[in-house]
Order: C-alpha cells, then structure tokens, then sequence
C-alpha cells in the first residue's frame, strides 16, 4: 500500500528574511571590528607618543598651526617664535610662579583637582565669564596633543590624555612641557621666548617679579601684556607673588 507524502513549499518569505538577518549581522560585525581596530589604535597610538614625549620634546603643537594661519589670514608673516630651554636652567622664580598662578596643588595631585574643578563649575553657572579648573597637567595634555575649545569629547580626551602623561611622566617632565609649549603672546611660545620678547634676557635670570608678569598673562596671552598691565593683570602680578612667597621652594 502506497502511502502518499504531501509536498513542502519551500518558504520564500522566511528564506528572505533569514537572508536579511545574516546581511544586518555582517554588517554590525563589520562595524564592531573596526570599532575595534579604532579603540586599539588609537590607545597604542596615544600610549606611543606619550612615552615618545617622554624623552623627545614635542616639535610643534596644533594651536601654534592654528595661530599661524590665523595671522596669515590678518595679513601679518609666519609666526613661531620658541626656544626650547631645559628644566634645570628655567629660573626657580618661573617654576613657583607658574604654579602659584595655574595649579597651587600640582606636586600632590594625580593630573586632576577635583575641588578646583567643582568652584570653576558653580561659579560659571553664576557668571558670564567663564573660569578653568584645568590643573598644569591638564592643560598640557591639550597643548601638547589636542585642540582648543570646550566640547566634551575634547575633554574626555583630555583627562584620557592627561592619565597618560601623569603615568609615564615625571612631574618635573610635564613642568618642563609645559613650561616650553604654553602660548606666551602673539606668535610667542614658552618662558624662554617670552623672556627674551618681554625682558631680553634668558628665562634663566627671571626674577620674582618678571615671572609673575609672565604668569599673569597666561590666561589670555593674546589681549594682556606682561610689561604694559592693565590694573587687573596688575593685581594678578600680585596676588602670584603672594602666593610665590606661601609656598616657598618646590621639591620636584
């Protein structure tokens, strides 16, 4: 006896939807592995030039670029006025002003104040005109390896950044960085350039008081000056020097 067998359609449908299934799959593969590869290569990448720095001094950075062309584009020449100078041969004066002016806490901490960071944030929320809490280390970390401005991806890569360097740096390296980086004025870049623009003498000789002019310009070097002041970057120069004396010599 003949036993009959019914017939199976194939499902089309489901084979097309199965084949939909296995395209979006690939493609969110293919995604996550260059995601991947993204993450990998740029922590190598980051690692690798932090320890480079380390032992090579960084040539120039993106915003001595970014104000080069900006004074192209005003009519004015090519700028980039930097000379390099060792940590041992920067005046004692600098190393304490710099840090009386920008970061009073930079030999305890680990790249970041968290208390400076909570007054900067409750006091722009009450005022127009903002306020950094940035710490010396911070502000390295994006001197040397990232752009300006305030988004939060830059300072997510920031504090990325500034991990690094407190890492592998030593606190004396990243005083010396950033001491050599920082913009100092129009086209001027570092404590040895600006102490030869604004005194004429080497960064080496600075006193207590011309390197609390220098400090003081700091937050804005392109509207204040360091040896013409206005009375608030007067009263800067002041307070810097106050805080010089407060914290004595600095054991780097």
């Amino acid at each position: 006896m003949k036993t009959s067998r019914a017939k199976v359609a194939p499902n089309r449908k489901s084979g097309v939807s199965n084949s939909k299934g296995i395209f979006k799959g690939g493609i969110f593969r293919l995604i996550f592995r260059i995601l991947k590869l993204v993450i990998i290569v740029f922590v190598v990448g980051s690692v690798f030039f932090v320890v480079l720095f380390r032992f090579v001094n960084p040539p120039v950075t993106y915003l001595m670029i970014e104000r080069g062309f900006e004074r192209k584009s005003a009519g004015k020449e090519w700028k980039i006025d930097k000379k390099w100078i060792n940590f041992d041969e920067i005046a004692d004066p600098m190393k304490r002003a710099a840090v009386a002016a920008e970061d009073q806490k930079f030999l305890d901490h680990f790249g970041f104040d968290f208390k400076a960071m909570e007054a900067a944030i409750d006091k722009n929320a009450h005022s127009h005109k903002l306020q950094g809490g940035s710490t010396i280390s911070q502000q390295t970390a994006k001197n040397i390896f990232l752009w300006q401005g305030r988004s939060y991806l830059r300072k997510g890569l920031e504090a990325w950044f500034t991990i690094l360097i407190e890492t592998f740096w030593s606190k004396k390296r990243i005083m010396e960085v950033y001491l050599n980086e920082i913009e100092m004025g129009d086209g001027i870049y570092g404590v040895e350039a600006a102490s030869q623009a604004y005194f004429h003498k080497s960064a080496h000789d600075l006193n207590n008081y011309q390197a609390a002019a220098i400090a003081s310009i700091w937050p804005d070097p392109l509207k204040w000056s360091a040896t013409d002041p206005s009375d608030y970057v007067r009263h800067r120069q002041y307070l810097i020097r106050k805080n010089m004396r407060r914290l004595g010599p600095l054991d780097f």
